[in-house]
């Protein structure tokens, strides 16, 4: 996978197709490139996607965070990614964000917005941005300090990989009959992926969208925010509350949303197929 200088670190990115048609594609928190490792196969190369990792996650430099988390708030994680595509020489792209990739996505529009075209959000963080109830703040404690609590931690993520009866307090959560070899792989390795993540990543990120949640800086410049998005989202998601995504549903100006029953947080993981189609209609009409 390729790095570039951008500032004084380098971000790692993978990139798949080619042509002018380009998608920046921004993961979630505790998340990398990987976790299009199942979508990207089955998009036409006609589309052009740049999977970036974030400082501090993947194969990207994990600058030392400050004692405030200010080096990982969501407007530099914003700068990072504009930094980016400036590097590579994209002047106009697509947005795709999942999860806090999706504030960090509404933060670069804020900055420069004739850059950008259509947006496509996956249960996304609002502008509004995110206060974890103190369970999620605690269950994220763990999940740093024992691989095996973010196994389960994760499979939170992508409920409908695990069989359900196994996704309660003190189990162990396992993987649904359904679920393919190709899932399983993939959701072992974002596990060892999150054994090197910063604590940037870790303690920063619900840090710094507490501050947004606070704030509502960004919030207050939905309005501006005119280009055309499409917010996918899983009624069995645990981490984004439905009334944060009617919210911004509401308060975008061409924004349409759109609900599926039997997907969590994840599903470019949990369904990786219906997602590609997804994202490959949208970004492939005019």
């Amino acid at each position: 996978m390729p790095r570039l200088k951008v500032g004084d670190l380098s971000i790692n990115f993978v990139e798949h197709g080619a042509g002018d048609n380009v998608v920046l594609a921004v993961h979630g928190n505790l998340g990398c490139a990987d976790w299009l490792a199942l979508v990207l196969p089955l998009l036409p190369n006609s589309i052009r996607v740049i999977a970036a990792e974030w400082r501090g996650c993947g194969d990207s430099d994990k600058p030392e965070p400050a004692e405030d988390y200010s080096n990982y708030s969501m407007d530099t994680h914003a700068r990072d990614m504009l930094g980016l595509i400036d590097a590579l020489g994209i002047s106009r792209c697509g947005l795709y964000g999942h999860s806090t990739g999706g504030i960090i996505v509404s933060h670069m529009l804020a900055m420069t917005p004739d850059r950008f075209g259509k947006v496509l959000m996956l249960d996304p963080v609002s502008p509004m941005g995110l206060q974890l109830a103190p369970g999620q703040i605690g269950v994220l404690t763990q999940m740093k300090a024992d691989r095996d609590m973010a196994f389960a931690g994760l499979a939170s993520a992508a409920p409908s990989l695990f069989r359900p009866e196994t996704m309660v307090a003190g189990q162990m959560p396992q993987y649904a009959d359904t679920t393919a070899p190709a899932q399983r792989e993939l959701f072992e390795r974002l596990i060892e992926k999150t054994r090197i993540l910063s604590d940037g990543i870790w303690f920063g990120t619900p840090h710094n969208l507490a501050l947004e949640w606070e704030s509502k800086a960004l919030a207050a410049k939905m309005p501006q925010m005119t280009q055309e998005h499409l917010v996918l989202y899983g009624k069995m998601d645990y981490w984004i509350p439905r009334e944060h995504i009617d919210e911004m549903t509401r308060r975008l100006p061409n924004c349409r949303l759109e609900v599926f029953p039997y997907v969590g947080h994840s599903m470019n993981l949990e369904v990786p197929l219906l997602f590609a189609r997804i994202f490959s209609d949208w970004f492939c009409q005019a």
